[in-house]
């Protein structure tokens, strides 16, 4: 199961309120790592954007008056989300506007039933309680770099997201590893919050030769250590077989 970060720009606050999405960004991650597949579009949403929208994201009306409709996009986007883990920050604000997305076409779906919806924010305010956890203060937390941030962006932001996701919860996966393929469907509840689950690597033992070569390293020593107490190392085996 990947994971798709996912951010939003709309008209306004108020998905209630007749509110629409102007700007929908998603990046997939695959084994925890970045990959080039990004899912990305500006909507128009056939109505006026409020201006304080406009002054935090700056796009216009203007701009989206020749920029498809949600219903052009909706089912290439449903097929990049399906059977994922969607990490949204505040992901009840996003999902409300998808959903209403939908609806509007007449569609009873909802984004929860396509793919687990993981929040962001949720989980810093559980890892941080109170402190700040907006995305640019979680930038300054763990380092990650968000200088061309002068203005929100869907896609812009889903990219920070993903790399301060990354750090709150791990890091990338190293030295080009990757988890055995299980292809997980849509209700699947595989956690990804803290990296690879137990039992995607396999364990590897040395051979008979490495092992030979490794006592002879240890003889050099000078004196037993605990890396050649060998009824340690009987035991840890037996452990292992045992799981």
């Amino acid at each position: 199961m990947d994971l798709i970060v996912l951010d939003t720009e709309t008209t306004g606050l108020d998905a209630k309120a007749g509110h629409r999405i102007i700007e929908l960004g998603c990046v997939r991650l695959r084994n925890r790592r970045h990959t080039n597949e990004n899912f990305h579009s500006y909507l128009n949403p056939e109505r006026e954007i409020d201006a304080g929208a406009q002054e935090v994201h700056g796009i216009s009306s203007e701009f989206l008056e020749d920029k498809p409709l949600f219903k052009d996009i909706v089912e290439p986007f449903i097929a990049f989300i399906s059977g994922h883990e969607l990490v949204i920050h505040n992901a009840a604000f996003d999902v409300e506007f998808l959903n209403q997305e939908l609806d509007r076409l007449g569609d009873s779906r909802r984004i929860e039933d396509f793919c687990r919806v993981t929040d962001s924010l949720a989980l810093a305010r559980e890892m941080h309680p109170g402190q700040r956890n907006s995305l640019d203060a979680l930038c300054r937390r763990y380092g990650v770099d968000n200088s061309g941030r002068q203005l929100h962006g869907a896609l812009l932001d889903a990219e920070i997201l993903a790399d301060v996701y990354l750090s709150m919860t791990g890091g990338q996966t190293s030295l080009g590893l990757e988890s055995q393929s299980r292809s997980p469907g849509p209700t699947s509840v595989a956690s990804t919050e803290s990296g690879t689950a137990a039992g995607d690597f396999p364990v590897i033992f040395a051979s008979a030769s490495e092992t030979e070569e490794h006592k002879k390293w240890l003889t050099l020593l000078g004196e037993r250590h605990l890396w050649d107490r060998g009824d340690i190392l009987d035991a840890d085996l037996s452990a292992i077989t045992e799981d």
